[in-house]
């Protein structure tokens, strides 16, 4: 996206509340990587017209987009799986410091161990949000869509991958090594026989997958 119309859109948005500024500054500092501006906002958009009971989310991070999702809809009920264990106790208190451990369920362990055993237990899910290792992303798509309920939603972030899926860089070896998984995922995801896709070109690039 052009730098100025980046900077026009994100001027648009609405002034964010202290807790939030509050948690994109923790993420800045410690370099965690969080959804930017104008993909939150968008993401929050399809959490209020989707309107899910459950979401599983898939890289929780420091509890971000969790309670950025849940803000959108506060009917929902969010399991995140993150296997940082730092990471998921800086959640853990983000998620209490709001006082939404109630509808936040935050679970430690690798996610398709984490996702296995939910199948095993039947969880079902409206909505699943897919932003972990970029390398894995078509294993998380495969073991978590069984657990999609109808008509649910699967979002993949980073689908662009900095703009390498599109534009290699060749002195790059492990950022391109990344990006033609990234690459691959897309093409399998827009060949998928259950999903409609849609790749939209926003912050690092997101994926609407709506299962037919």
């Amino acid at each position: 996206m052009d730098e100025q119309l980046k900077q026009y859109l994100t001027g648009t948005l609405p002034e964010e509340t202290e807790w939030v500024t509050n948690i994109e500054k923790q993420a800045k500092l410690d370099s965690v990587p969080i959804m930017d501006s104008l993909s939150i906002h968008f993401l929050m958009q399809l959490i209020r017209l989707h309107k899910p009971k459950r979401i599983l989310e898939i890289g929780t991070a420091i509890g971000y987009s969790a309670l950025r999702m849940l803000e959108a809809y506060p009917k929902a009920e969010i399991v995140t799986i993150e296997r940082n264990e730092q990471r998921m106790q800086q959640a853990v208190e983000n998620i209490k410091n709001q006082n939404k451990q109630d509808a936040i369920q935050v679970i430690l362990g690798d996610a398709l161990d984490e996702i296995d055993r939910l199948a095993l237990i039947n969880e079902r899910f409206d909505v699943i949000f897919i932003d972990a290792a970029k390398g894995q992303y078509k294993h998380f798509f495969e073991q978590s869509s069984p657990l999609l309920e109808e008509n649910g939603l699967i979002i993949s972030d980073n689908v662009l991958f900095k703009g390498y899926v599109a534009d290699p860089h060749p002195e790059n070896k492990r950022l391109n090594k990344i990006a033609d998984k990234i690459r691959g995922y897309n093409e399998w995801l827009i060949g998928h026989p259950d999903f409609t896709t849609s790749i939209i070109p926003i912050g690092d690039g997101v994926a609407i997958s709506i299962k037919k």
